[in-house]
């Protein structure tokens, strides 16, 4: 207690479940694609759903949340695409490296928040001075559009369902 009110978290702890769940996803799905098919691109690419693969869909998504909560525990809102190349993340395993790193910087920016107030607290983000709770959502919702683009790939790649949890 603080002041005589205590600390409210539902906020909070309904972020943190979310991207928990996301990244539950992301990384049970990327268990179940075989190495083959992360960068297949489909014949012919002519739907904007099929203008990334699948690797680089899980990517993205991932790496709308690890910019996030740079931007939040550091002020840094570097794109991390140079270091999330398909190059440079070549396998599943690889890439399943990547979703732990980024997991361990959303739980270290998690770490940050004390109440529900903290979200409608406004930092400098990219282009705006924007409130952590807008910031959150908005990365939510990007993250969960290209996890979702890959699931959707995926299926029309192999015509197999991906896994989820």
């Amino acid at each position: 207690m603080r002041g005589g009110r205590l600390f409210m978290r539902t906020l909070i702890e309904a972020f943190d479940r979310q991207f928990l769940k996301l990244h539950v996803r992301s990384s049970a799905f990327i268990g179940s694609v075989p190495d083959s098919d992360l960068y297949r691109k489909p014949v012919p690419a002519t739907d904007v759903i099929m203008k990334l693969t699948v690797g680089e869909n899980i990517l993205r998504s991932a790496a709308f949340v690890e910019m996030a909560f740079g931007g939040i525990t550091t002020r840094l809102w570097d794109d991390p695409f140079e270091w999330t190349l398909p190059e440079a993340l070549s396998t599943t395993g690889k890439i399943a490296g990547y979703l732990k790193e980024v997991e361990v910087t959303r739980l270290h920016g998690f770490a940050f928040f004390t109440s529900d107030d903290d979200l409608s607290r406004a930092i400098p983000a990219p282009r705006d001075v924007t409130p952590i709770g807008e910031i959150l959502l908005e990365t939510l919702l990007k993250a969960e559009h290209y996890q979702g683009r890959a699931f959707a790939l995926f299926q029309t790649l192999t015509g197999g369902k991906p896994t989820r949890r």
